[in-house]
């Protein structure tokens, strides 16, 4: 893992996310939507609910769990982008089920972590 740029072990790990939840039953809608000040990893569907999935990876938990590193200001960009995608979908973020996770990575992939409800829209 070393040897892989930020990117392409971004790209790595969001796709082992992906992978995970789609074997836990979500469905996928959409990966690496920018929109501008924020972006979203993943866009799944759960169920009747839209789901917004932060992944987020630590090699280990010495400087603290890979969600910590979800900061508030994060978090409203998040929020921020989830709104516009949903607003070019011509959906409401008040009329919409929606709910925003994180997966969790650590030690190279071998823990894996799945936070439902992690960020409060």
């Amino acid at each position: 893992m070393a040897l892989l740029s930020k990117l392409s072990r971004g790209l790595f790990f969001e796709s082992q996310a992906e992978k995970y939840l789609s074997a836990c039953g979500l469905e996928l809608i959409e990966r690496n939507f920018r929109a501008k000040g924020g972006e979203i990893d993943i866009i799944m569907r759960d169920g009747q609910c839209t789901v917004f999935v932060e992944v987020r990876y630590r090699n280990n938990q010495q400087y603290g769990h890979a969600a910590e590193t979800v900061t508030y200001v994060k978090q409203q960009r998040l929020i921020k982008a989830a709104n516009l995608w949903l607003l070019k979908q011509g959906m409401s973020i008040h009329s919409t089920a929606i709910r925003f996770d994180l997966v969790a990575i650590h030690q190279n992939g071998e823990q894996v972590e799945w936070i439902k409800n992690a960020i409060q829209g």
